[in-house]
């Protein structure tokens, strides 16, 4: 296998998968690249290619931990009187009860292309459902989260569609 192959598989489920790990997207763009680096590098120690879709994930759980052991020691040297920030994440309880309170068909779509990273032609095949189904109960569902989304926590849709603001949750 090359690596060319591995990224025509994997390329988006990993690089998911890492987003889903450190919630920042330059910060998986980092790790992403450089997991890939890793792979092309060390390529020819794979003896199975049949094993390669665990291979990778554990490159990348293996630069996820790097990432946060070179933070940790960073966050070590900082001065202890100061207050470091930590991150609100007050939507993502939010975000799974919406995602739970979509109907079922829209519910397992959207689980399994952003949550699980699937491909959407992979969740089509899988659900036995056109390529085209997959996508219109993507963008329904997407429009169903959008709607709760500014419901529930006062979300503002900008121009281009796209959920902006602060949240200002009546639950959470």
């Amino acid at each position: 296998m090359e690596t060319q192959d591995i990224w025509n598989s994997f390329n988006d489920e990993l690089y998911f998968f890492i987003l889903k790990r450190v919630r920042d997207k330059d910060v998986s763009n980092d790790i992403f690249q450089t997991t890939f680096l890793k792979i092309h590098n060390n390529l020819s120690k794979l003896k199975q290619d049949e094993k390669v879709k665990a291979w990778i994930f554990q490159i990348a759980r293996n630069e996820i931990a790097n990432y946060y052991s070179a933070e940790a020691i960073y966050a070590d040297n900082s001065d202890p009187n100061q207050d470091i920030p930590v991150p609100e994440y007050q939507f993502i309880c939010c975000f799974d009860k919406l995602i739970n309170d979509l109907p079922d068909i829209y519910r397992e779509v959207i689980e399994m292309v952003y949550v699980k990273g699937h491909k959407q032609k992979e969740v089509a095949q899988e659900l036995g459902i056109s390529l085209e189904n997959t996508k219109a109960r993507v963008r329904r569902a997407k429009d169903i989260l959008k709607k709760r989304f500014r419901e529930c926590c006062k979300y503002e849709l900008d121009k281009q569609g796209k959920l902006t603001g602060e949240s200002n949750c009546s639950i959470c």
